[in-house]
């Protein structure tokens, strides 16, 4: 390398979704992830390197007890991943879909807040039909090096969000946008880097191109680097893949989640004799360990919030008389669960329906012991979710159910096991949906798509042109995890309290709650 050389280092974080702290919520052990971790490593690379961008491609807002309860109870207040983030000079963030959970006034509020640029290309306002969420590029000048930095978020928001989080937003489609925007900035600010973040990730494999999802639009991430030219660097997000490397050329990055990784993409910048510069880039993963220690600073912002938080998390809420604790998560998908069970109730008596649908959204999940605290409740059940009520046919149902049933495979001995397709990516457990209300076998012997071997109501079979009223989250409801048979049906009924609210009150007006499981399902080989 040359002494005509810039050298700037590119650090980046995604998807932390609100862990700060370096512990778990569910028994305060240690754990290798979160910001304070993160936030030493940055520091410590700051003080070996000049010319340091820092960078966060989006969901950061939400995903832990935390930052839940600050948005419920606390919303007044500064927003604690936001203070955290200030105190770490971030240069430039990006919208996250989970940034859209607790509503769009908390997230404005947020933003406002950031003393740091949102970016975002391609959420448009309704009318004027521009940004809306600060700006969609921002310039960064180190010595006589002009970097851009352009964002854009995944699209298909829309098909999770609840609506009224979303209201008068127009999500553009990233490759349209993206392309756009990259031959504008191009254009008219000629940066001497190109960088796009996209909270989005890959929908092919890197190396073959063949696809690894549906090619639904959710990530575009292999067709930007393929179709769109101009771009140096792209960092990505949203999958929680660890990813570094190039794809046709461009530089790639995706650091994983929680703060469990730490992105780096080395860029130089050789100035040649005629005024013109080339660029050359590597991209490069942190791991967080337990022997990082977390910064201090960071950890003393926000010690009060914790605080407060820990305090809500031990509430007590009442007692289970029975077994409703989660064995093996493998075990729990294969037949009908007592807490599986429970969920459903809690939805069905919500609702005012009788029949609802559920996952296991992690492996991890413990159940729920004798003694039911909050910090139970959010252990169990991690995400923000809604109720809706939909009305779906009986071939809606079914084809719900071979989507589900395709969770699994047999493995060379025949033995049941999680088909690839829910592992990788990136692992899909939520997508495997159990339900209440209905008798079914899911026979995973037979082909895919024909593996429903019964399906009735009471005994009674189900009708393939009969109508049935299901309450489903809303995630699912909108048609999230390629259920496609439920998008766009309408919706009966709303119910906007999150289901962890519901199931503290289910829980707190009966106070003893019997573990019951009528075996109305199973899955067999």
């Amino acid at each position: 390398m040359s002494d005509n050389t810039t050298n700037i280092t590119l650090l980046v974080t995604s998807d932390v979704h609100g862990n700060i702290f370096p512990t778990t919520y569910r028994d305060h052990e240690p754990a290798p992830h979160g910001l304070a971790r993160t936030a030493s490593l940055i520091k410590e690379i700051r003080g070996e390197k000049e010319n340091v961008l820092l960078l966060d491609n989006g969901d950061m807002i939400q995903g832990t007890p935390l930052t839940y309860h600050h948005a419920k109870y606390r919303s007044d207040e500064d927003n604690p991943m936001i203070r955290c983030m200030n105190e770490l000079r971030y240069d430039a963030a990006v919208i996250g879909n989970h940034e859209f959970n607790y509503g769009l006034a908390y997230l404005q509020s947020a933003i406002q807040l950031a003393d740091f640029p949102y970016l975002c290309g391609n959420i448009l306002d309704g009318t004027k039909k521009e940004p809306v969420f600060g700006k969609p590029y921002e310039i960064k000048q180190v010595d006589d090096v002009k970097v851009a930095i352009v964002g854009v978020t995944t699209h298909f928001i829309p098909n999770w969000e609840d609506p009224n989080h979303i209201e008068g937003l127009v999500f553009e489609h990233v490759l349209e946008s993206t392309r756009r925007w990259v031959k504008e900035v191009r254009e008219k600010e000629q940066p001497d880097v190109m960088i796009v973040a996209y909270h989005g990730g890959f929908e092919r494999d890197l190396e073959t191109g063949e696809p690894t999802e549906s090619l639904t639009g959710e990530n575009v991430g292999y067709e930007i680097c393929h179709s769109i030219e101009g771009i140096d660097i792209l960092v990505t997000g949203h999958q929680h893949r660890s990813l570094a490397e190039k794809v046709n050329g461009v530089t790639i990055v995706q650091p994983g989640s929680t703060g469990a990784f730490l992105g780096e993409v080395s860029i130089a910048v050789e100035h040649i004799h005629n005024g013109k510069k080339t660029v050359t880039s590597n991209s490069k993963l942190h791991q967080v360990t337990n022997d990082i220690l977390p910064d201090q600073t960071i950890l003393n912002l926000v010690s009060s919030y914790e605080r407060e938080t820990q305090i809500w998390l031990d509430q007590p809420i009442g007692q289970i008389e029975g077994d409703m604790m989660i064995h093996d998560a493998f075990e729990t998908r294969i037949q009908d669960n007592p807490f599986i069970e429970f969920i459903n109730k809690v939805q069905m008596d919500a609702a005012d329906v009788a029949i609802s649908s559920t996952a296991l959204f992690h492996n991890a999940s413990p159940g729920f012991p004798q003694d039911i605290t909050m910090r139970d409740i959010v252990s169990n059940y991690i995400y923000p979710n809604t109720l809706k009520v939909i009305e779906i046919s009986g071939a809606d149902m079914k084809q719900a159910l071979e989507l589900s049933a395709s969770y699994f495979a047999l493995d060379e001995d025949g033995e049941l096991k999680v088909s690839r397709s829910f592992l990788e990516p990136k692992p899909q457990h939520y997508n495997y949906d159990m339900w209440e209300g209905i008798e079914y076998v899911l026979d995973i012997s037979r082909e895919i798509g024909d593996r429903v071997g019964k399906l009735a109501i009471k005994g009674i079979p189900v009708a393939a042109d009969h109508m049935y009223q299901v309450v489903m989250n809303n995630y699912r409801a909108a048609g999230g995890g390629d259920y496609v048979m439920f998008k766009g049906k309408e919706v009966l009924r709303e119910i906007t309290t999150d289901m962890t609210e519901l199931i503290a009150d289910y829980i707190s007006k009966r106070n003893i709650i019997e573990a019951t499981c009528n075996q109305n399902w199973q899955v067999i080989k």
